[in-house]
């Protein structure tokens, strides 16, 4: 099959980020633990992974193609492993906000590169959306991997180890694998370059320019309000569980894969469905599906005991319920993401990636700070309920994203 060695590497390169990038949730609970820090001064390494995310996406994606995406990704990949060697040597609350910083510049020049090659590797819109979409739930493959490989290096007999920095190692091994697969994968990148080459000072102003944009501007809006939604649950899902369900440290952890399995399972499913029906009808009714949810599960852990749970079996219902918002909302990112790169020419791919990146790590940053602040104000069975306010608003953006995609016969 044609360009299949490099959407391998995607795929991989994609899932070695996931584990990274999302197991601040997991971080967020530990650092508690090992660090004895406050639910609020934990919730700064979101800000440390996501406005890293954003300043880099913003300084570097609209001359990202003069460098090479493949070339870009390789840096990326031998920046980020050399990062975790270094973790456990620095069993520090300071070295784990750099960590994070680190991984935010990792994925930031991962992300600009995998989303510009999409273009390059796909021949129309159609096949574009199914594979965005199969790309994104590899990458929840990869988040549920990472609660399960953290989770076997916690110690529970003893809640403030640091053992669990060990799982850094293993990470830093998956980082240089996957540098030596995306070697040997060929690309063609003279596609993505455009044919009169600019000043970089203009291709940066060019990427600034896209917001004014209409379809641009609703769109930025939409994503920021989607990774708002995912990443205050994903972040505070660990916490929640150990906190409010009573769970165990490592069971907390273990359990909050659930929400990355529903998630991978909604964007697998998504890439299969949006071949078929409209991406807008879709959206909705998994929105609204969200809704229900969260109103649902939220009573249901508020009625919880306080008795420590160590199995499976014993979890409360809200455990497994809860998270299945994560197969609701799964399909919005990707699919908004493919219909706003489909309606540009190949050559702006770069540029809006980036632009894509820096919203979605404004968009989680805000959303776990403030899921945070919540859960140390009014208590975590109440801060879930915000997740509400953004559902509602983003049903809206996406009725404005819709109609003006429409009008410019990309909807």
């Amino acid at each position: 099959m044609k360009h299949l060695p490099i959407k391998i590497s995607l795929f991989i390169n994609y899932f070695v980020f996931a584990i990274l990038l999302n197991s601040v949730g997991t971080v967020i609970l530990q650092v508690q633990n090992s660090y004895g820090v406050t639910e609020s001064s934990a919730a700064v390494l979101e800000a440390f992974k996501d406005l890293s995310i954003a300043l880099t996406s913003f300084l570097i994606a609209s001359f990202i193609v003069r460098v090479g995406f493949k070339r870009t990704m390789l840096i990326s990949l031998g920046f980020i492993g050399i990062v975790c060697l270094a973790m456990p040597q620095l069993p520090t609350f300071w070295m784990t906000k750099l960590l994070f910083a680190a991984t935010g510049v990792g994925f930031a020049l991962m992300k600009v590169s995998c989303y510009a090659t999409l273009g390059l590797v796909t021949k129309d819109s159609k096949e574009h959306v199914s594979i965005m979409n199969f790309l994104e739930s590899f990458f929840m493959v990869g988040v549920l991997s990472g609660y399960f490989i953290f989770s076997a290096f916690v110690d529970d007999s003893d809640p403030a180890s640091t053992s669990w920095l060990t799982v850094y190692y293993v990470l830093a091994v998956l980082c240089f694998l996957a540098f030596a697969l995306l070697m040997f994968a060929k690309l063609d990148e003279s596609a993505a370059k455009s044919t009169t080459q600019k000043p970089l000072a203009q291709e940066f102003l060019d990427m600034i320019m896209l917001c004014i944009k209409p379809l641009v501007l609703i769109f930025v809006i939409s994503a920021f309000l989607y990774v708002l939604i995912e990443q205050s649950i994903m972040s505070w899902l660990p916490t929640f569980n150990n906190r409010i369900l009573h769970l165990s440290t490592s069971l907390s952890i273990q359990m909050a894969s659930i929400l990355a399995a529903a998630t991978a399972l909604g964007r697998f499913t998504a890439g299969l469905v949006l071949q078929k029906f409209d991406w807008f009808r879709v959206l909705t009714i998994g929105l609204l599906s969200a809704a229900v949810l969260v109103i649902i599960a939220l009573p249901m852990a508020a009625s919880v005991g306080s008795e420590q749970i160590t199995s499976w079996g014993a979890a409360p219902v809200a455990a497994f319920l809860f998270p299945l918002i994560g197969f609701c909302i799964a399909p919005v990112y990707p699919a908004i993401n493919s219909v706003i790169l489909s309606a540009l020419p190949t050559h702006q791919h770069g540029s809006m990636a980036g632009l894509i990146v820096v919203f979605s790590a404004l968009g989680g940053t805000t959303g776990s700070i403030i899921t945070g602040i919540l859960f140390e104000k009014v208590g975590g069975e109440s801060a879930f309920y915000f997740s509400l306010l953004p559902i509602a608003a983003i049903l809206f953006t996406l009725y404005l994203f819709k109609r003006k995609a429409v009008e410019l016969g990309h909807g």
